[in-house]
């Protein structure tokens, strides 16, 4: 536990959970960021995939596949593996009586801190995945979109939703790590009734997947004004924040997509934190929350596990 080993270990766990199951849902992304770019096109989901069909066939519901792989895997394997460092960093730091009086705080720190991190990694990808699934004939991937963005506006082109990718990504990550930790606690402690390490390792997988799909569906909400940006703020050169408030206004910043974005993050999120502890246990190491307060008493360490 926390060795070098060990943080690796978080971080190719994290980089298959994300990586793996952002790219599996690409064809939904599809559709959700077009919705977000012209809502007078693609008025909702069905619509939407008709659209798509017709126009590209089944190849445009996979549009932009590789770099949603690679940036998202980057972010996977930043957002996890530095999330278990800061936890345990923040958590030295308060010492064992602080780190578990105010253990939600320390969540939503470390969380905050390791996404920062993770958000640099994906924003390139990002911003091209979102022009090839959203401009036809842009690019027909990863090898010649992003030059081209290089090209036309510079490095940074790469960059210019980074602001507002920390804006739905940070507030994201906090309420991802902080609920699924809380939920699984009470999970285990209110419902189950009974210490994780007495329920068998696929029950501890399903509990994990449990506590990761309510979590995701609290993501989802909270992050989705600030993923309507995004989506604006790169298919627009040239455009800023203003101009997507003036556009969309605030109803359609709050609920534009919403309903598929719920469904599409509560399915990814618990898939994540599924693929995240099987892999963990797979290594040998426990699962994500739920350790009795006993435990945590005795050993210190075991507070951020």
């Amino acid at each position: 536990m926390f060795s070098p080993e060990f943080y690796a270990a978080s971080a190719a766990a994290g980089a298959l959970s994300c990586g793996l199951t952002h790219t599996a849902i690409t064809p939904l992304d599809v559709i959700k960021c077009n919705m977000q770019i012209d809502p007078a096109k693609y008025k909702n989901t069905m619509s939407g995939f008709k659209i798509v069909l017709k126009e590209q066939g089944l190849r445009g519901f996979f549009r932009g596949w590789a770099p949603t792989l690679l940036g998202y895997s980057a972010q996977g394997s930043c957002k996890f593996g530095f999330y278990d460092f800061f936890k345990k960093y923040y958590s030295d730091i308060a010492g064992p009586e602080y780190a578990s009086k105010y253990k939600t705080l320390i969540y939503l720190a470390g969380s905050a801190s390791a996404e920062v991190i993770a958000d640099v990694a994906l924003c390139p990808m990002e911003a091209v995945k979102v022009r090839i699934q959203t401009q036809p004939g842009f690019a027909r991937g990863l090898m010649d979109g992003l030059p081209k963005i290089v090209q036309s506006e510079g490095i940074k082109g790469l960059y210019k939703g980074l602001g507002p990718l920390w804006g739905r990504q940070i507030p994201y990550n906090m309420m991802k790590f902080a609920s699924f930790e809380n939920i699984v606690e009470l999970m285990y402690k209110d419902i189950i009734q009974k210490p994780k390490d007495q329920c068998s390792k696929p029950f501890q997988l399903a509990v994990s997947f449990g506590g990761g799909y309510i979590a995701g569906v609290l993501c989802a909400v909270i992050s989705h004004p600030a993923d309507n940006l995004v989506s604006f703020l790169n298919n627009s050169k040239g455009a800023t924040v203003g101009d997507a408030v003036k556009k969309l206004g605030l109803r359609g910043l709050l609920t534009r997509g919403l309903p598929l974005r719920i469904a599409m993050v509560g399915t990814l999120t618990g898939a994540q934190w599924g693929i995240y502890d099987s892999f963990k246990v797979f290594v040998g190491l426990p699962t994500t929350g739920g350790v009795a307060h006993e435990a945590a008493s005795v050993d210190p360490n075991l507070l951020v596990h």
